[in-house]
C-alpha cells in the first residue's frame, strides 16, 4: 500500500502492511503533524479532529461533548498515558477502522506504504459486529500464504496471547518482527481449530501478471491483479497495450484475494475498460457527493470476463462493481469481502497518527458494498482440496486446473461470440 498523489488510499486501512493490512477503508493521508506541548493538548487535538469529520454527526449515538469534558478533567503525566486515553475515547465510537497511532506505529505505517514489506503477508480486518480478527486474504506468496492461512479465518491467538479483545495496533505489534523469526497464529475456519507456525520474511508485491492463454474462442488474455499499488494501473496499461498488440479475442481479470489498495489505481484502470458511466462515489456526513467518471478513454471493448471471491476487498470491489454495473462485464466466483468505508489519515501531535472514518463509497447504482459486498453473475465455489491445490501450485491458477476459471472462460467463449454475431449484423 503506498500513499498515493491524490492522498486517497482504499482496501486495506493501512495497518503496517509490513505484518498485516487492515481491510476495507479508503484513506486520505494528511503529512502534516501538529505540535503540542502536553499530552492534554494531543487528547483535545484527536478530539478536536473527530468532532469536525467523523462520518456520523451523531458520534454512532455518542455524547461526544462529554467525552471532551471526561478525557480532558484528568490529569496525564506522560505520552504514554495520553495515548491510552486517546484508545479508550475512540473506543466509545464502537469503529475499528478509526484509531490511533503512536510515532512508532504510525512511522511503520508510512514506511510499509512505500512498498517495503516484511512479515508473514497477512491482509487483516475487525469485524465491526464481534470486534474478532479476521484475515481478508494472504499475500499471494507470503509465508501466511505459503503455510495455508485462508481468507474469513478468524486469530484466536498469537504467540500464546488471545485476540480476545485486541484491536488491530496490537495484533500487528504481535505479528510483526526480524525477518527470520517465527510467530505462532492459532485460527478458528468455520469451527475447526488450526494452529501454524509461520517465519517471518521479505514479501515481494507485483501487481500485475499478464499472459496469452488459448481458447476454443481463440487466443485470450489473462490479467492478474494482486493489488492496487502505485504501479498498478501503468502495469496493467502495458499489460492491456501489450494482448491488444497480439489481438486477443476477450479477456479474464482475476481479481481474486486481492485485498485492495489505491483509490486512484482502480478508477484509472476502471477507465481502461469503460468508456462511460460512473465509477463510484462517496459520501460523507453532509451528504456530500463526489463522484468519479469514465473518461472516454477506454482501452479496449473486448469482451471480459472478472474473476473475484471473498478476498477481493475495497478497491477490488469498486473495480468489479462499476464493471458490473455498466454492464461491461460478467462476474464469476463467490461474493466480494464487502468493505466499503473511506477514511482520513494524518499526523497529529509530535509524530503520532490519527486514522478517520469520514465517508462511505457505493457503486455505480448506489449499492452499498460496505454492508452488502459484491455477488457474482455466475456463482462458482471452491472445495476445500481445490483451494488446497491452487495455493501449493500457485501456476494451476488461470489455468484448465483452476474451476473458477475455467468457468469464466466458458462465459468468455460465449460472450466472444455474441460480440462477433453483433459485429457481423452490423457490417450486413
Amino acid at each position: 500500500m503506498v500513499i498515493s498523489r491524490s492522498g486517497l488510499v482504499l482496501g486495506a486501512t493501512a495497518v503496517m502492511l509490513t505484518a498485516v493490512a487492515v481491510a476495507g477503508a479508503g484513506i486520505h493521508l494528511s503529512s502534516q503533524a501538529s505540535f503540542r506541548e502536553s499530552p492534554k493538548e494531543l487528547i483535545d487535538e484527536v478530539w478536536q479532529v473527530i468532532h469536525k469529520s467523523y462520518v456520523d454527526g451523531t458520534f454512532n449515538q455518542v455524547d461526544w461533548t462529554a467525552v471532551r469534558t471526561e478525557y480532558l478533567n484528568r490529569n496525564y503525566t506522560s505520552d504514554e498515558q495520553a495515548y491510552t486515553a486517546i484508545r479508550e475515547m475512540l473506543k466509545k465510537l464502537d469503529d475499528p477502522y478509526t484509531r490511533f497511532m503512536n510515532p512508532e506505529e504510525f512511522k511503520n505505517m508510512q514506511i510499509d506504504t512505500s512498498g517495503e514489506l516484511t512479515g508473514v503477508g497477512i491482509q487483516l480486518t475487525q469485524d465491526e459486529e464481534t470486534k474478532k480478527l479476521v484475515v481478508i486474504s494472504p499475500i499471494e506468496g507470503s509465508p501466511a500464504f505459503t503455510a495455508g492461512v485462508q481468507a474469513q479465518d478468524i486469530i484466536t491467538e498469537i504467540d500464546g496471547r488471545t485476540t480476545e479483545g485486541m484491536d488491530i495496533n496490537e495484533a500487528v505489534s504481535l505479528i510483526r518482527g526480524p525477518v527470520g523469526t517465527k510467530v505462532n497464529i492459532k485460527i478458528l475456519r468455520g469451527d475447526k481449530p488450526l494452529d501454524f507456525n509461520i517465519t517471518r520474511d521479505r514479501i515481494e508485491i507485483h501487481p500485475v501478471r499478464a499472459s496469452k492463454n488459448p481458447s476454443s474462442a481463440g487466443e485470450i488474455g489473462y490479467i492478474r491483479l494482486n493489488t492496487f499499488s502505485a504501479n498498478a494501473a501503468e502495469e496493467m496499461r502495458e499489460a492491456i497495450n501489450d494482448l491488444e498488440k497480439q489481438n486477443v479475442a476477450g479477456y479474464i481479470l482475476d481479481v481474486r484475494s486481492n485485498p485492495g489498495g489505491l483509490l486512484y489505481s482502480s478508477i484509472e484502470i476502471a477507465r481502461m475498460w469503460l468508456n462511460q458511466g460512473d465509477i463510484v462515489s462517496t459520501v460523507d456526513r453532509q451528504g456530500e457527493t463526489d463522484r468519479q467518471k469514465a473518461n472516454n478513454r477506454a482501452l479496449t471493448n473486448k469482451p471480459l470476463v472478472v474473476l473475484v471471491d471473498g478476498g477481493s476487498a475495497s478497491a477490488s470491489e469498486i473495480l468489479s462493481g462499476a464493471l458490473q454495473d455498466n454492464k461491461r462485464a460478467v462476474l464469476v466466483g463467490t461474493k466480494t469481502f464487502g468493505k466499503g468505508l473511506v477514511q482520513s489519515v494524518r499526523g497529529v501531535g509530535n509524530g503520532s497518527g490519527l486514522a478517520v472514518t469520514i465517508a462511505k463509497y457505493f457503486t455505480p447504482s448506489g449499492r452499498d458494498i460496505n454492508h452488502e459486498g459484491i455477488q457474482p453473475d455466475v456463482k462458482v465455489e471452491l472445495t476445500e482440496e481445490q483451494r488446497d491445490e491452487l495455493r501449493k501450485d500457485r501456476t494451476k491458477v488461470g489455468t484448465t486446473a483452476d474451476p473458477q476459471y475455467v468457468k469464466g472462460l466458458e462465459i468468455l467463449t460465449g460472450e466472444i461470440a455474441k460480440a462477433k454475431q453483433g459485429t457481423q449484423a452490423q457490417s450486413k
